[in-house]
């Protein structure tokens, strides 16, 4: 391997890995306040209630399917019947539908925040960046669905996957990744660069849950009269 590959492949991750928390507890400690999406939907909700959903959703299947893709050994699901070809032919359709659903509401978050005033005003140089990375994260994945599919030799359970799982175990297996195609390469720098980028954006609201609420008191409300 040379010293790029080791670099991407072994430094890179962990050094995301410290950016995202250290970002996380220093966001939490010194701007709890902006700890939110700050909420536009005073100025616009129409789209908003057609982006958000599509977006969300969207999203959510996708990393459902990233969880299975990476974490969840080939070996594991072959024995419990489900075969190589079955595996991409439902990662194509799942998971094309899902990025599309993600990119097309995305695109038309971004549209909104572009074109409505007062919700342009609130969008940070960050968040302006972290738009630039999610969209082209999600591009890249799209790519690697179709091509994962089409392509025979690329399976990225054989490269991606066992790297992906030696990060978290101190144990990358940075050579193979380097028999990853460039596709799946770049989908990886970029996912990086996003969670890098994290802490200091408006995406830092994925990390909280509204556990509070589940034990809060009713709220009485009474009339003026």
């Amino acid at each position: 391997m040379t010293w790029a590959e080791v670099a991407l492949w072994v430094v890179l991750p962990y050094l995301t890995l410290v950016i995202l928390v250290g970002g996380l507890i220093w966001r939490y400690k010194y701007d709890r306040f902006g700890w939110t999406t700050r909420s536009s939907q005073l100025y616009e909700s129409r789209m908003l209630r057609i982006g958000s959903p599509l977006f969300h959703f969207g999203l959510l299947f996708v990393i459902l399917g990233h969880v299975v893709g990476l974490l969840i050994p080939e070996s594991w699901t072959a024995a419990v019947g489900v075969s190589d070809s079955l595996y991409h032919v439902n990662a194509l359709i799942v998971g094309g539908i899902a990025g599309f659903c993600t990119l097309a509401g995305i695109a038309l978050l971004i549209y909104r925040r572009r074109t409505t005033g007062p919700v342009f005003m609130a969008t940070t140089r960050n968040d302006k960046l972290m738009y630039v990375v999610l969209v082209a994260a999600i591009v890249a994945g799209l790519v690697t669905t179709v091509y994962s599919t089409v392509s025979p030799g690329t399976d990225y359970r054989q490269t991606v996957s066992p790297w992906f799982r030696g990060v978290f175990v101190l144990q990358p297996d940075a050579v193979a990744m380097t028999r990853a195609d460039w596709t799946f390469k770049l989908h990886a720098v970029i996912g990086m660069l996003l969670f890098a980028l994290f802490p200091f954006t408006r995406l830092v609201h994925a990390f909280s849950a509204p556990i509070g609420y589940l034990f809060r008191p009713y709220i009485v409300y009474r009339s003026r009269d």
